[in-house]
């Protein structure tokens, strides 16, 4: 996708309207408009990358200290002590905007929305970690 057709490049120029939670030279928070739960806020960079792996460190550490900074206060004025924090990466793992953001996701205790299912199915975990060293060269 061109930065140009990316609705949170927009949303930083201010072509598109929101509802901004916090912002510095490099990095804009806001409300999702499809929030999970109340408080679900995006952190996004200004610059445009597609996804966390096309994303410089620098960027991640700029964006995580943000939302570090941020969680606080939003977790205070929803009244959670709970919070998800993510980010997908790609189509199947639910990307829907290709622009790199955090999800941070206030949490309650009877808010319905389960976490993911670990699975029983026997893995060969000695041979996949073998072959991820490998990948990685070391």
């Amino acid at each position: 996708m061109n930065s140009n057709d990316c609705i949170f490049c927009k949303i930083v120029s201010g072509d598109i309207p929101s509802q901004r939670v916090y912002e510095d030279a490099d990095t804009i928070a806001f409300l999702d408009i499809r929030p999970v739960n109340v408080g679900h806020t995006l952190v996004i960079p200004k610059a445009h990358f597609a996804n966390m792996l096309e994303t410089p460190a620098e960027v991640l550490h700029a964006l995580t200290d943000v939302s570090k900074k941020i969680a606080p206060g939003i977790l205070k004025a929803v009244g959670s002590d709970a919070m998800n924090w993510s980010t997908n990466n790609g189509r199947a793992a639910g990307q829907l905007v290709f622009h790199m953001h955090f999800h941070l996701i206030p949490r309650f205790p009877a808010d319905g929305h389960k976490m993911w299912q670990g699975s029983d199915e026997h893995q060969d975990f000695a041979a996949l970690a073998k072959k991820i060293r490998e990948e990685l060269g070391s």
